[in-house]
């Protein structure tokens, strides 16, 4: 009779999965900012990351995903599985009643975010002109993005913290407008604004225009 081989622990798989997951990523992040998005294989990921191609595939199915798991921790500023808006920094805008405050540490977790995915963002804008399924992840981001945004809105709507006649679409216009990557990218990356230059516009901006 054979006896059977124990497998390992499932904390001992999952935290595999992980530093898999970790290696492909940090991998993808060099070689799309170095060589392009639409040059980079998988096979060049899988090499440089030392994770076996098949594993790669199981872990991502493509390389658009790929991009996306890495702009998802590029957001979130970790591989934890937790949404922005659970985050404490986040969801402790939502119980604040000062609105200068809410809108100091909206502007204050929007520089973070934008310094972390500025370069990547960029990746992926190219890529989304002539790859369908990076378009797509590009809508789909900034559609998550007006949906976060919306949110700070409503609650200073809600708890009546926007200025006198200022309709919550048109506040939700104006935070999407000022509040865009491509504003970070016009004042930090071309005029060469530090983040914390860019953050306090956003802050004065923001009050200014909202309250």
């Amino acid at each position: 009779m054979t006896e059977k081989v124990k497998s390992g622990p499932p904390e001992r798989g999952q935290a595999r999965t992980r530093l898999a997951r970790r290696a492909v990523i940090e991998a993808a992040h060099s070689l799309f900012l170095d060589d392009g998005y639409a040059t980079t294989t998988i096979a060049a990921i899988s090499k440089r990351a030392d994770v076996p191609e098949p594993t790669v595939y199981r872990l991502f199915s493509s390389k658009v995903g790929i991009l996306k798991a890495l702009l998802d921790v590029s957001i979130a500023g970790d591989d934890q599985l937790v949404t922005v808006r659970e985050r404490p920094n986040v969801a402790a805008l939502f119980d604040e009643h000062d609105s200068h405050k809410v809108l100091a540490g909206f502007a204050a977790v929007t520089t973070q975010i934008n310094q972390r995915t500025n370069d990547l963002y960029s990746v992926l804008g190219r890529a989304a002109d002539s790859d369908v399924e990076a378009a797509e992840l590009f809508g789909t981001l900034r559609r998550q993005r007006d949906r976060g945004q919306e949110k700070i809105v409503q609650s200073l709507h809600r708890k009546q913290k926007l200025r006198a006649g200022l309709k919550a679409r048109d506040a939700a216009d104006l935070v999407h407008a000022l509040m865009s990557p491509e504003v970070y990218r016009l004042l930090v990356t071309d005029r060469g604004w530090s983040a914390k230059r860019y953050q306090q516009w956003a802050t004065q901006t923001l009050i200014q225009q909202l309250t």
